[in-house]
């Protein structure tokens, strides 16, 4: 096994290649025991594993579940669904990211309905950020809500022309 030290002399002709190699010159130097164990796995003693009492999604690169994780919003509904599904997919493929993207989307409608259906009324505007926009960004919140009524308009129009009855 070719230590840093012997990596560095065959890479010297890389601009920086090797600029860590100098423990002096490493952040955590002299405090961090260096073994080069990190190469290797795990160079740490790995904490007690968080019990499991809910669904926990996993990537399928991951041989094992994190040590933590989050339980507080477990995957439900539609979203939930969808999150499942781009579960079965590798971290490298657009089958697993676009779904959790819209994953994200259909969530923010499941919890706008949850909101009105338990008779809270949510405050969109403070929610997306608007009151900020409107201190902040004033030009580009105005032209995001004029492009918002443009398309419903447009669509409204459309679906009302499709409803009518036609006349001959």
């Amino acid at each position: 096994m070719e230590t840093i030290e012997t990596l560095a002399g065959k890479y010297t002709h890389i601009r920086g290649w090797g600029i860590d190699a100098d423990p002096k010159n490493d952040p955590t130097y002299p405090i961090k025991n260096r073994t080069d164990a990190e190469q290797r796995g795990y160079s740490w003693e790995r904490p007690s594993q968080q019990p499991i009492d809910t669904e926990v999604l996993r990537s399928i690169e991951r041989p094992n579940v994190s040590a933590v994780f989050g339980t507080s919003v477990p995957p439900t509904g539609l979203s939930g669904q969808i999150r499942r599904f781009a579960f079965r997919f590798s971290e490298s493929e657009y089958g697993h990211w676009l779904p959790l993207l819209l994953a994200d989307r259909v969530n923010v409608v499941e919890g706008f309905i949850d909101d009105v259906r338990q008779g809270r009324v949510p405050n969109i505007f403070a929610e997306k950020g608007m009151l900020a926009d409107w201190k902040y960004n004033r030009k580009g919140l105005l032209q995001q809500v004029l492009i918002g009524a443009v398309v419903t308009t447009t669509v409204l129009t459309i679906l009302s022309r499709n409803r009518s009855p036609r006349r001959a």
